[in-house]
């Protein structure tokens, strides 16, 4: 509860301090003072409620104190206590209530009596400033409702008749509100739906609704049709109407339903078009592909052979581009359907890696391939489409890239138990996609540049596709590019994982591998799997060894003991392989700052190998690796520590 506000002016200080101490309560706020220009100014500064004012004060008597109060519009409210030691005689009670008091004290004070008043005048200041904000809140209300752009009205919820309506309904509709007092508000509609209007009303009333709107047609002073939103509430017997004019929201709406069905018809022409015109093409150029073989396998000679290499390669690049178009018609008629299989991603990835290589190769283009370990073996997939999606992209990044590389990544980003969700990433350091024409390379027939097609080829169709493709798998597309230095398009998606058993795996025998005797690792590695296997790996071969998932962490173990050798991986969260090497080998102490540490990464790549050597890495090993070849790298490393140490250990010549 909010303190109120008390304002006590005496001149002696002890009549203070005893009044202060009857006072001290947690919903009273007292301000004091001995000084009466003192109490104006607080009674102006403060929202004072109750004002406790001696009579005789040597500068300015308590009569004169409270003619000033009352003077000023902002203080004349104050409830006034005259605070008095004088005679009770009724002429100075007289004088009192005349300047504006509503009650006496009596010197000495008698403390029952002080509380109880100021109780009671505590209580009615409260009743005051609630009546007060109430009728602020009123006014506040009715200055809304006059100038308010919406009609709104009261009407009796028997008889509907409106008992009182706002200005706005002059401008609205033309009628003066004084005209329209007592009359009923079915009125307002025109007559085919004055019923409607009506049920609806009484519905109103018979369910006592707070909150319902509905459109009905209203005919103004001059006849005119307009459409209005009104919103209804019962209450009290009474109902509540906010009526507005949505005329013009009406006719953009009517515009709208008749532009949406243009331009579904316009678009089902299209699509009508491109599938026919599509189907009409290739059914003869299928038999072009026919005949060519068919001609093949006759007896030709060299320049005839030549010649129907020519043909098929130019009738598979015909087809190639009307198989886009159909797809695209096929894709926005909704009649492309995904349909998917056991696939191992593994050899599809594989395969399209070989099937492009040849073509990066004779481009001298760098054909990078990084597929993340954890990737599950078998997943259900359209092998189809995402063939033809990566086909699409990894094609554009070979055609737009002179020099330097494409890579293709296949990244796991969440596994569970029956799913995983995989990203995969084609990056190039090709010429790049100006910033404006970033979304419009998705849009069919479209290219980077007015002069793409003329430069490299091309319908403009292959990212359109990409992207539907992408989209109608559940995927979403993205794209990053700079002009002049490259592209890197991604998209991300969820596969059911397939359990089946590699009887291949299954049946390989592992090669006998020696355990290590007294040999302890630290091992970095953020992947479950990918440790469960290192840890599977190493206590087969009697290693000591602790896991950690983060660089930070490789750190804190070695502040606290000493390995033998850190198996690091080179992509992990928080820190990574690199930067944590960087820190060990500058940071730490002998022997802790040269002990060896095995790069174990998922990419192949010779610039990440240089890179994990430039940081003072002793060696690396390209993930996924086979048992026998971590043991040969931990053997070799190990072998070469102990030659240092023999070494430094020889007396100096």
């Amino acid at each position: 509860m909010t303190p109120v506000n008390i304002l006590v002016v005496d001149d002696r200080e002890e009549n203070i301090i005893a009044l202060s101490a009857l006072l001290d309560r947690d919903d009273i706020c007292l301000f004091c003072t001995t000084s009466p220009n003192e109490g104006l100014k607080i009674a102006w500064e403060n929202q004072i409620s109750i004002a406790l004012i001696d009579v005789q004060m040597p500068e300015m008597d308590g009569f004169e104190f409270v003619e000033m109060l009352k003077s000023n519009p902002r203080t004349r409210d104050i409830m006034v206590i005259f605070v008095t030691a004088i005679s009770k005689d009724a002429k100075y009670a007289v004088k009192g209530f005349g300047v504006g008091a509503v009650d006496y004290l009596y010197k000495p004070l008698e403390p029952s009596i002080t509380v109880a008043k100021v109780d009671s005048f505590i209580q009615l200041a409260r009743h005051h400033a609630e009546i007060r904000m109430k009728n602020e809140e009123l006014q506040n209300m009715a200055v809304v409702v006059k100038n308010s752009a919406d009609i709104i009205c009261t009407a009796d919820a028997q008889t509907f008749l409106i008992q009182n309506i706002n200005p706005a309904v002059e401008k609205i509709m033309g009628f003066k509100p004084v005209d329209l007092i007592g009359t009923s508000i079915l009125n307002f509609t025109i007559d085919e739906q004055n019923d409607l209007f009506s049920e609806k009303l009484a519905e109103i009333v018979r369910e006592s609704l707070h909150s319902s709107v509905s459109e009905f047609k209203f005919k103004t002073f001059d006849s005119t049709i307009i459409w209005a939103e009104c919103r209804v509430a019962y209450r009290n017997k009474k109902l509540f109407l906010n009526i507005s004019d949505i005329s013009i929201q009406k006719s953009y709406e009517d515009q709208l339903i008749k532009s949406k069905e243009s331009a579904e018809y316009g678009k089902k022409v299209k699509e009508n078009f491109f599938a026919n015109m599509s189907h009409e093409l290739r059914t003869p150029l299928n038999g072009i592909i026919g005949i060519t073989n068919l001609l093949r396998n006759t007896g030709l000679n060299e320049q005839q052979s030549d010649m129907i290499d020519l043909l098929e390669l130019s009738s598979q690049s015909l087809l190639g581009v009307i198989n886009d178009v159909l797809d695209i018609s096929k894709i926005d008629a909704g009649k492309f359907k995904i349909v998917r299989a056991p696939i191992n991603l593994n050899e599809l990835i594989m395969a399209l890696y070989s099937l492009l290589k040849f073509k990066a190769d004779e481009n001298n283009i760098e054909f990078l391939l990084d597929v993340d370990p954890a990737t599950p073996l078998n997943l259900m997939i359209d092998s189809l489409r995402l063939n033809q999606i990566l086909m699409n992209l990894l094609s554009n990044a070979i055609k737009f890239t002179a020099q330097g590389y494409v890579k293709l990544t296949v990244s796991v980003l969440q596994k569970e138990e029956s799913r995983a969700q995989i990203k995969f990433t084609v990056e190039d350091s090709g010429i790049g996609i100006p910033a404006n024409r970033l979304t419009s390379v998705f849009e069919s027939f479209e290219q980077a540049e007015d002069d793409t097609a003329t430069k490299y080829g091309g319908t403009g169709l292959g990212l359109a596709i990409v992207k539907k493709l992408v989209e109608l798998k559940g995927g979403e597309l993205t794209l990053s590019s700079e002009e002049g230095k490259g592209s890197t398009f991604s998209f991300v998606n969820w596969f059911t994982i397939v359990h089946k058993t590699n009887e291949k795996a299954a049946n390989a025998e592992e090669p006998m591998l020696e355990p290590f005797e007294n040999v302890n690792v630290l091992v970095a590695e953020d992947n479950l799997v990918n440790q469960f296997m290192m840890a599977k790996m190493l206590k087969d071969w009697g290693v000591e060894f602790e896991i950690v998932d983060d660089g930070r962490k490789v750190l804190e173990r070695l502040t606290v003991k000493h390995y033998d050798l850190v198996l690091m991986d080179t992509h992990m969260p928080e820190l990574n392989g690199y930067e944590t090497t960087k820190i060990i080998r500058a940071s730490f102490a002998e022997p802790k700052n040269s002990v060896p540490i095995l790069s174990l990464s998922a990419s192949a790549f010779d610039h990440e190998k240089e890179e994990a050597l430039t940081v003072g890495m002793n060696d690396s090993l390209s993930k996924p690796f086979k048992p026998f070849e971590l043991h040969e790298k931990i053997k070799t490393l190990l072998a070469k520590e102990n030659e240092l140490k023999i070494k430094h250990s020889l007396p100096h010549a």
